[in-house]
């Protein structure tokens, strides 16, 4: 009878770690960002896009300790130009899936990298008529970053994205121009496993 009492006490002891364990492979995070388009266009040359500093959310499930697949979420609007003449505004939603290497996942600071794909749609269009651009695009994305452990779930992230983002312009539905903005996406936040 105390055999039997003792194992099932390792067995649930067993479970109930396997289930911590578990519930840590996630963790979500809350940034700040700035996004700072690198913008390019052709032929019609001079095409350009505000920066600009919104929320962002985030979702990591580590595979291992080592290997984390995240899901980038936020949402920006952007004053568009030509020359330094306005054309009006346009809002970006570019979901962002990264496939992460951690270095030193039992280490204080915690340094990671990332590459991966987002797909973005444009959205609540403001551009001056008859301007309008192609609503979706797919692209690449890099990343590096590092948390910071505050104690055994709590982290301060400190993250560098780069994002591929293009979209033909046109006019009246005629095709005016490529507009590439590809920007690098600054962020700060807080983080937690769960």
């Amino acid at each position: 009878m105390k055999k039997t009492l003792m194992a099932c006490a390792i067995g649930v002891a067993f479970v109930q770690s396997g289930a911590i364990q578990a519930e840590e492979n996630w963790m979500w995070r809350i940034r700040a960002i700035h996004v700072a388009p690198d913008t390019s266009s052709g032929p019609v040359t001079g095409v350009d896009a505000s920066s600009e500093t919104v929320p962002e959310l985030d979702f990591t499930y580590f595979i291992n300790k080592n290997v984390g697949v995240e899901l980038i979420l936020a949402t920006s609007r952007h004053q568009v130009t030509l020359n330094g003449a306005n054309l009006g505004k346009v809002s970006l939603l570019p979901p962002t899936l990264t496939l992460q290497y951690h270095f030193y996942p039992n280490q204080t600071i915690k340094p990671y990298v990332g590459a991966g794909i987002n797909y973005t749609r444009f959205y609540s269009m403001g551009l001056n008529s008859p301007l309008d651009v192609e609503r979706n695009s797919w692209g690449g994305a890099l990343q590096v970053g590092v948390d910071v452990a505050l104690d055994k779930k709590s982290y301060i992230n400190f993250d560098v994205k780069k994002l591929y983002i293009e979209t033909d312009v046109k006019s009246s539905g005629a095709y005016l121009t490529t507009f590439k903005i590809n920007p690098v996406v600054w962020g700060v936040g807080y983080g937690r496993r769960f």
